[in-house]
């Protein structure tokens, strides 16, 4: 949809009084709210194209603190991809019950089309995996624990 035609549709919006406008267009989707409720009368804008599905969102975290999980945690060392396996369709490096020795390889983190493997810091069993392959993770993220 034409930028001037989205300014016109807006000033039309605060101008008019009109609460709430929607239009689809040759298989765009725009929503414009006027909220009287700020102090400015500029309309909130929502435009949607259409597009193949993408993964949900992760849940939000809960308001009351999580309990500390049981045994030692795995963080991401940087912002990137998880990958469970070295290559697509192969076997993941581990499961959730394997057991696992300081220095073995536990994932792949892709940053900046470099991958960096991640490696268990002490001996253990893996109690549970918190990420999904090919999940992006953020810098501190729990990847795994283990007990």
């Amino acid at each position: 949809m034409d930028l001037r035609k989205l300014k016109t549709l807006i000033d039309l919006v605060q101008e008019s009084g009109i609460s709430e406008l929607e239009l689809t267009e040759e298989g765009d989707r725009v929503r414009i709210v006027n909220s009287q409720q700020t102090a400015s009368s500029n309309p909130a804008l929502t435009v949607t194209t259409p597009v193949a599905p993408v993964a949900a969102p992760a849940a939000p975290a809960p308001s009351v603190a999580a309990p500390a999980p049981a045994g030692k945690t795995v963080t991401s060392p940087m912002v990137g991809t998880f990958f469970a396996a070295p290559s697509p369709g192969a076997k993941p490096f581990v499961a959730v019950g394997d057991k696992v020795t300081a220095g073995q390889t536990l994932c792949i983190i892709e940053a900046m089309k470099l991958l960096n493997e991640i490696e268990a810091e002490t001996d253990g069993t893996i109690l549970e995996i918190c990420v999904q392959n090919a999940q992006p993770v953020e810098f501190g993220q729990t990847l795994f624990v283990i007990g």
